[in-house]
């Protein structure tokens, strides 16, 4: 046990490192951190860690899926529907169907075993892509549908997976059967996810607590995976499920104090969960080495390299028609909304990294069947998902940056957010407005003093003055707001300053420099957030 600790924390360290180390070499984390644990799952004399597949898909998974259906806009994902459930749903069958044609015409493995490797392979991993997407700005729809697709893809999956399983387990399928449990599935799952977050989101607002609060939004994607994944289902479909149905309630149900502890722990978890899988990733090399030591090498790598390619050719085969053909055979479709130009697709087609998922999901595979017979050819796709997540992830990986800029999507995306961020503007100058307004009525309503009305106009009208610096084209103007937000800070300086000397000398009990302190603390954030120049914002 004092083992598993100290490794625990050991690991914690190497992803903090690494990740300091990656984004001041530029490199997408989640590729070093791979690459980093295949060398230390190399080195000789360092305790060896294995991935628990329970752990991934029972206790990492759910908070993963959660966040990221927490953190998708409602009216962004059905507005991309069509096209996230072409990829979630279509692209994956699609995907299972040729790696199983191959692994059984190529590589001789009988059919229900292929439809197991394909499964496994199937889901793209958008942990990675969107983190160099956001770092080199995709436009906008593009990043909503691979936030969607990653929200769906991995349900799909790992229910062609369990299905696959049972089939080499039992030595026999039935499609009608399978057919209707996956429609069971697919409806039973969505409502159960729905129904948590309704009953969460009343239990939270009972407790009225952020502590209990945060509490029980950690319980949460548990609550709504663990059920389902119990019963025969994936998990997945529900904590999306969940996820959205908190995303598109929580704003009126949520207290403020909540949402900002909230955000913070929410986003220190998902960068713990995401920096270990990704760690842990690399460390299985040395347990994958041991199981296929008995294997030619040979037929290893022709087996990896032919699913591979494979893998990354069946995804540009189903986008392209996916993307246009709906609109070529729906005109009223093709007038709502226009087809895109061929970089879009391309750019879809081009991040089907493959990621923790697959990798849980081959661990998971048993090592016998019903009859009590070794699993057919488990080592050989353990082996070849392994290899599939290291080639996509730092081959393609380490690509995007320069097909991005090379496509022109990033000008794309500069252009638009340039223009969100306007619209922004222009929405918290009228919403400020309508605030001076309100205080003018009250005024006249209440009959409030100047000394009470006076201070809150003069704090609005500082308000609008600066969004007007940031309307403005006037660089003299925005300037002058980089200057006084400067200055602002070196007073924010000099107050924590004396506040703690206050502190060291008796003078302040510590309490009331805490307090003190987080509301420093609070505006010295907002102006690093809003400041032009601050790279914080895209004008």
């Amino acid at each position: 046990m004092i083992m598993t600790i100290q490794v625990a924390v050991l690991l914690l360290v190497v992803v903090a490192a690494v990740d300091v180390a990656a984004r001041r070499l530029r490199v997408p984390p989640a590729i070093l951190l791979v690459v980093v644990g295949a060398v230390l799952a190399l080195v000789p004399g360092l305790p060896r860690v294995e991935l628990v597949p329970e752990l991934v898909l029972l206790l990492v998974l759910p908070p993963l899926i959660y966040s990221a259906g927490v953190a998708m806009s409602w009216r962004e994902f059905k507005f991309n529907l069509r096209p996230i459930t072409l990829l979630a749903i279509g692209c994956v069958i699609f995907t299972t169907v040729a790696v199983a044609a191959v692994g059984h015409w190529l590589l001789g493995l009988e059919w229900p075993v292929a439809f197991v490797l394909g499964a496994i392979i199937s889901p793209p991993d958008v942990v990675a892509p969107l983190a160099i997407a956001r770092r080199l700005g995709l436009p906008r729809r593009l990043m909503v549908i691979l936030e969607g697709e990653g929200l769906a893809n991995d349900a799909t999956a790992l229910i062609l997976y369990r299905f696959a399983v049972a089939a080499v387990s039992s030595g026999s399928f039935s499609p009608a059967p399978a057919v209707g449990a996956f429609l069971a599935i697919f409806v039973g799952e969505i409502a159960w996810g729905i129904a948590v977050g309704w009953l969460m989101l009343r239990l939270r607002r009972a407790a009225h607590e952020p502590r209990a609060e945060i509490t029980l939004s950690l319980v949460t994607p548990y609550l709504a995976f663990w059920v389902p994944a119990h019963l025969g289902g994936s998990g997945v479909l529900a904590t999306v499920a969940t996820g959205l149905y908190v995303s598109w309630n929580g704003p009126m149900l949520i207290t403020s104090a909540t949402r900002l502890q909230g955000v913070f722990f929410w986003d220190l978890l998902t960068y713990l969960i995401e920096g270990m899988v990704f760690l842990l990733t690399g460390l299985e090399a040395r347990t994958l080495i041991d199981r296929i030591g008995d294997l030619p090498a040979g037929e290893l790598l022709a087996s990896a390299a032919a699913i591979g390619v494979v893998v990354i050719a069946a995804r540009f085969v189903w986008v392209f028609p996916a993307t246009y053909g709906p609109r070529w055979l729906i005109p009223a479709l093709a007038r709502r909304d226009p087809a895109p130009h061929w970089q879009a697709p391309f750019m879809l087609a081009f991040t089907g990294i493959r990621g923790i998922v697959s990798l849980a999901a081959a661990l998971a595979i048993p090592l016998t069947t019903t009859s009590g017979a070794p699993f057919p050819d488990r080592d050989l796709i353990l082996f070849v998902t392994f290899c599939v997540i290291v080639v996509t992830l730092v081959g393609q990986g380490l690509l995007m940056p320069a097909v991005i800029r090379r496509l022109g999507l990033a000008d794309v995306g500069r252009a638009e957010r340039r223009a969100e961020a306007l619209e922004e503007l222009a929405s918290r100058r009228q919403a400020i407005e309508r605030v001076t307004r309100r205080i003018d009525e009250l005024a006249t309503e209440r009959k409030l003093p100047v000394e009470i009305v006076e201070p809150l106009t003069t704090h609005h009208r500082g308000r609008l003055r600066r969004l007007d610096y940031k309307l403005g084209d006037d660089e003299r103007e925005k300037e002058l707001e980089r200057v006084l937000a400067e200055l602002e800070r070196e007073l924010i300086e000099a107050e924590r300053k004396h506040v703690y000397e206050l502190a060291c000398n008796g003078q302040l009990k510590d309490d009331a420099r805490r307090r003190i302190e987080n509301e420093l603390d609070l505006h010295e954030a907002e102006l690093t957030r809003t400041t032009p120049g601050s790279g914080n914002e895209e004008l």
